[in-house]
């Protein structure tokens, strides 16, 4: 059972990355912090900040309806909160339209984002492509398509020990729970 996407808070964090690099920068290279983001929330307190999904693509790991929210056209008349606040791609580049606050981040995971901005955020994108793929074990090469990565595979590949990740994955598995129960509410 997977998470629930929490499109706000992954839109504030988003527009925290946007800030940092001007409002402006390649939508490739923001899906690449995004799961950045992600990655080290989950190694540092076993659980992501967006709830999303996450996939192996060719140029590396991917968050999955982020990578929809900026790369597919929104149905007529239906506006996303991401598309309030993060432009549609124009030469490859999202642009932050309006703040969207940062009420849903807990400090700590905007202190998780400037960290990752601060390491990762001077990279053009397919630099940074190069350095991912040759640093992150649990994406897997491709030539097409995609291929599911597991929040095992991210927590086994930043050496979380397999006690402590049966541990995260029953907090996660009680987190779903709460998240469906309230969601039929």
């Amino acid at each position: 059972m997977q998470l629930r996407f929490n499109e706000r808070k992954t839109t504030q964090a988003a527009s925290l990355f946007l800030k940092r690099a001007g409002g402006r920068m390649n939508y490739m290279k923001l899906i690449k912090l995004l799961y950045l983001a992600d990655r080290g929330a989950f190694l540092r307190w076993g659980r992501p900040v967006s709830g999303d999904r996450y996939f192996s693509m060719k140029l590396g790991p991917v968050l999955s309806v982020v990578h929809d929210l900026i790369t597919e056209v929104p149905c007529p008349g239906e506006e996303t909160i991401w598309s309030q606040h993060i432009s549609p791609p124009s030469n490859y580049e999202v642009e932050l339209k309006a703040d969207p606050g940062s009420d849903e981040l807990s400090r700590g995971e905007e202190k998780l984002i400037d960290e990752i901005f601060a390491v990762y955020g001077h990279y053009n994108p397919f630099d940074l492509v190069d350095l991912l793929h040759r640093t992150l074990p649990e994406w897997r090469e491709m030539k097409d398509g995609r291929i599911p990565l597991e929040y095992r595979e991210i927590l086994q590949a930043g050496g979380i020990p397999p006690q402590q990740i049966e541990e995260i994955e029953s907090e996660l598995d009680n987190l779903r729970l709460i998240e469906s129960v309230l969601r039929v509410a």
